[in-house]
């Protein structure tokens, strides 16, 4: 017969093709499959904040007590730094005719310290007296700060005070005996202080 068996011919091309077709899959899966999967970037690697070894900050304010011939005498807060012209003008400023001879306006003060505005320049304390040596240098009545006179035996901030202010009443004290004249000086505490003190 001319055209031999159709479904025999069928067979053959289905062969055929299939054939090809496990040819062209064979080569793709050698030859490598689809594109190769985008990889993430890397991360950052984290680090930890340096920690710092400096010292806490100091306070930033600080209390000095203001006394003197200042509008204003008391505790005073100021900043950290603050100069002695601070605490003068925190107080109020001075009295008039206040003599700053002896104040550093621009000197920086210190948490706790004591500034008395308008002292006299202190006489050197009572020196420990020892056989044949000298007198001890006595303190003036006249010219005597609060803070000379506190520190006399005997004689506290309160009675010291007295001594001031009899002195802004009477004037100048002409005897050391005129001490017996204020209140809370008796004749014991008269006793003690009549060596450690003068009148010029």
């Amino acid at each position: 017969m001319r055209g031999g068996n159709p479904v025999k011919r069928r067979a053959t091309i289905a062969f055929a093709i299939a054939g090809v077709l496990t040819v062209v899959i064979t080569t793709v899966l050698l030859l490598g499959g689809g594109p190769e999967p985008e990889r993430a970037p890397p991360l950052p690697v984290a680090r930890a904040a340096p920690v710092s070894s400096a010292p806490p900050s100091a306070t930033s304010e600080l209390v000095v007590s203001v006394i003197g011939k200042v509008v204003k005498p008391g505790l005073i807060t100021l900043p950290a730094g603050a100069r002695v012209a601070d605490a003068v003008r925190a107080a109020g400023g001075i009295l008039p005719e206040t003599d700053l001879a002896t104040v550093n306006l621009a000197r920086r003060l210190t948490d706790g310290e004591q500034l008395d505005v308008g002292a006299p320049p202190q006489a050197p304390g009572p020196a420990p007296t020892s056989p044949g040596a000298g007198p001890a240098v006595k303190v003036d009545l006249n010219t005597a700060s609060l803070t000379q006179l506190d520190d006399l035996p005997g004689v506290g901030e309160v009675t010291a005070k007295r001594i001031l202010d009899w002195r802004d009443q009477h004037g100048r004290f002409t005897a050391v005996e005129q001490l017996r004249e204020i209140e809370g000086i008796g004749e014991t505490r008269f006793t003690r202080l009549r060596d450690q003190v003068t009148v010029q």
